[in-house]
């Protein structure tokens, strides 16, 4: 099965049934099926936390974490070799910071990154995107 890698945007799109909820819903569906979580990077975990914690409270936010841990999801720890690899990100396309780290892990893993972010056009060609 081909490796999948989601980016904060895409989460944030299921959750609130944004364009490319479908699309994030088959793919969970898949990945529980099959046994083979999707991968997110820990930094883009946090920006989902941030994102509705901001939007709709801390609380609402603390449940959504929750809802994130009962599905197949494996959050990536960060390490030094992917911390580079999305500074080498930032540094060459100006790709914003925390995006990088999700870009970063599909190109560690050769996984397609699955974003409804428009900035990783400035990258398409050097990773997978969907």
């Amino acid at each position: 099965m081909k490796r999948y890698v989601l980016d904060a945007s895409a989460l944030m799109a299921f959750f609130e049934r944004e364009p490319g909820a479908d699309r994030v819903e088959g793919l969970l569906g898949v990945a529980a099926a099959s046994h083979q979580p999707l991968l997110m990077s820990v930094v883009n975990w946090g920006e989902v936390y941030y994102s509705i914690w901001r939007k709709y409270g801390e609380e609402v936010a603390r449940r959504t974490l929750a809802e994130i841990a009962q599905l197949p999801i494996e959050v990536e720890d960060v390490d030094m070799e992917l911390a580079r690899l999305a500074a080498s990100f930032k540094a060459r396309h100006k790709l914003p910071y925390v995006d990088a780290f999700a870009a970063a892990l599909a190109k560690e893993r050769r996984a397609s990154l699955i974003t409804t972010d428009k900035d990783f056009k400035l990258i398409e060609g050097e990773i997978s995107l969907e």
